[in-house]
């Protein structure tokens, strides 16, 4: 008896489920159906969406500043024509044209320069236009992001720092010659301190001089490269509104050490939206790095230490760093990088150890260095030592879906008239995931009309496989009683009370009140402010998909069923 009245409550449960499916897809379809925008303000918008990410331009990659008289027909020279050998722009002094001021246009080179090499020589200090030059270069440091790379050239970097011998004698003598503006000494002095301090290289007599000159430019060669622009998207239609709310939070003006989170499910943009950030703001650091998909390349210890190593090399411009064991190239990477302001990007992180194995506590930097941390799984950042602003990625928005379909599906802006009414399905269906857009539209493109109609039918009886693949990440990382939670809600929760859920999964022993907040720190599911439980179309179908793969052929030994028909069969066939 006992039986007959479960089978009932079943049934009554999947019929009702049934009906309440239906009618929540028909208002979907309704009201996907109304009309996107197409108005030339909308069109002005888009293009606005290409074109306003901007970037600081370099005119030259290196400036040069040295005591002429020391290096200019040595060292200098030298170092001059293997730049120029290697096409790397470079600006020297003797470029100047005549009867220009010279101050207004060395203020102007180094300002426009990406680079600024430092040829500190024993009598740098005694002339005040070196001294005024590198004061500038310093400002340029810190307010646009200029690396400034020193040569301690025949001399050494304590003199420079301690002010010592030479230096501390010319120094000196700016002193008696300018009583009256001492604090233009005191100025002078701050900034050797300052450049002193700076990651450099020291060249004496033991060198050899084209050795030194080599390894210099493979140095500035390594840092040049990785200040070139990364791909960001084919077409990154919202991507650059996303980016300056996340430059908000960074706030590059403050002189702190700020970390930021982008949090969201996969396939929502995180990744592309980072590089956005990267390139719009990576120009006002000495360092930087983004280091892409951290979690698939942290799988052993051997991945880690090359992942610091290449950390290291990046930000210093040195591929001869070398961590021998990932303990030690967690101490090399605070010892070189405490004194330089840098911009570090981790993009899909997915355990806190990944984060401790690179920055350590991520409290080491110089001041004014910014982390950016892309990632699926929110308590990932709960236990971080480090405040860290999380941004939460929202999906596209009917116009911005609409667009980016119809680039990949038509390669306009809008979707052909004849298509419209199956356009405004398709987005209903991918419900504002970028991903699934980009994939639909590209699988679309110069099919017609019927086989657009057919495919909307598959991907709604089965999904895109390249689509579920990424989204799966997210679930495999979870344990076997957060699995079967996902899955329940999929297939019976969807939509419903989060109380009348927890109730049940409770008196399944599934631990609710521990597996649902993880399913909402990996965005599996969400909780509106009315408790109501709910999760992306694309993720139910996800879950329907993983219970189907139980048991392809037999229904009877899948562990769900949400098909009224299926439900039906299996009931009836056991009672038979």
């Amino acid at each position: 008896m006992e039986i007959v009245i479960v089978l009932l409550v079943v049934v009554g449960f999947v019929l009702c489920r049934h009906l309440i499916d239906k009618w929540c897809q028909r208002r979907d379809i309704e009201a996907a159906t109304q009309p996107p925008p197409s108005t030339s303000s909308h069109r002005k918008e888009i293009s606005k969406t290409f074109t306003s990410s901007t970037t600081h331009q370099w005119e030259y990659d290196v400036f040069l500043s040295f005591r002429g008289e020391d290096t200019r027909n040595g060292f200098t020279g030298h170092l001059y024509k293997a730049l120029c050998d290697k096409e790397i722009n470079t600006f020297m002094d003797d470029k100047l044209r005549r009867g220009e001021q010279i101050s207004n246009e060395l203020l102007k080179a180094i300002k426009s320069s990406m680079i600024s090499v430092v040829v500190l020589s024993e009598n740098y200090a005694s002339s005040k236009w070196c001294l005024d030059e590198l004061v500038w270069i310093l400002e340029c440091r810190k307010n646009f992001g200029q690396l400034v790379l020193p040569v301690f050239y025949g001399i050494n970097p304590s003199e420079v720092r301690k002010q010592e011998g030479k230096f501390g004698v010319e120094l000196a003598n700016h002193e008696k010659n300018l009583k009256d503006n001492i604090d233009k000494v005191q100025v002078w002095r701050a900034a050797l301190n300052e450049v002193s301090n700076l990651s450099g290289d020291h060249y004496n007599n033991g060198c050899l001089e084209s050795k030194f000159i080599q390894g210099l430019i493979e140095r500035i060669s390594s840092t040049t490269l990785n200040r070139t622009q990364l791909f960001v998207a084919k077409y990154p239609i919202g991507v650059d509104s996303r980016a300056t709310k996340i430059e908000e939070l960074l706030n590059i003006e403050l002189n702190d050490i700020r970390m930021v989170a982008i949090h969201g499910p996969g396939g929502i943009g995180k990744t592309t939206i980072a590089k956005a950030v990267y390139n719009k703001i990576v120009d006002g650091f000495e360092g930087s790095s983004f280091l892409e998909n951290v979690k698939g390349r942290s799988r052993t210890n051997d991945d880690i230490i090359q992942l610091q190593e290449i950390l290291l090399s990046k930000l210093l411009g040195d591929g001869n760093l070398k961590a021998e064991n990932i303990s030690r190239g967690i101490t090399v990477i605070m010892e070189r990088l405490r004194h330089k302001r840098v911009l570090l990007v981790l993009d899909d992180v997915d355990e806190q150890k990944q984060i401790e194995n690179l920055l350590g506590k991520c409290d080491w930097f110089a001041p004014g260095s910014r982390i950016l941390i892309t990632t699926r799984d929110k308590h990932v950042l709960t236990t971080l030592e480090q405040d860290t602003l999380i941004y939460e990625v929202d999906e596209m928005g009917p116009y911005e879906a609409c667009e980016l379909f119809s680039l990949y599906a038509f390669q306009t802006n809008e979707p052909k008239e004849a298509y419209l009414q199956l356009t405004r399905q398709i987005i209903n269906y991918a419900n504002g995931l970028p991903l699934a857009l980009k994939i639909i539209g590209s699988d679309l493109r110069r099919k017609s009309l019927t086989q657009w109609e057919s495919a909307l039918k598959k991907y709604k009886k089965a999904p895109n496989m390249e689509i579920i693949k990424i989204l799966k990440i997210s679930y495999e990382e979870l344990d076997q009683s957060e699995k079967d939670i996902f899955l329940d809600i999929a297939f019976f929760f969807n939509g419903k009370k989060k109380d009348y859920v927890v109730n049940i999964l409770e008196a399944c022993h599934l631990f609710p009140n521990y597996g649902i907040p993880k399913l909402i720190d990996k965005c599996l599911i969400t909780i509106d402010r009315c408790g109501y439980l709910s999760m992306h179309n694309l993720l139910q179908q996800m879950g329907e998909v993983i219970v189907q793969q139980e048991s392809p052929q037999a229904l009877g030994k899948r562990t769900r069923l949400r098909d009224y028909a299926d439900a039906f069969t299996v009931l009836t066939g056991n009672m038979v």
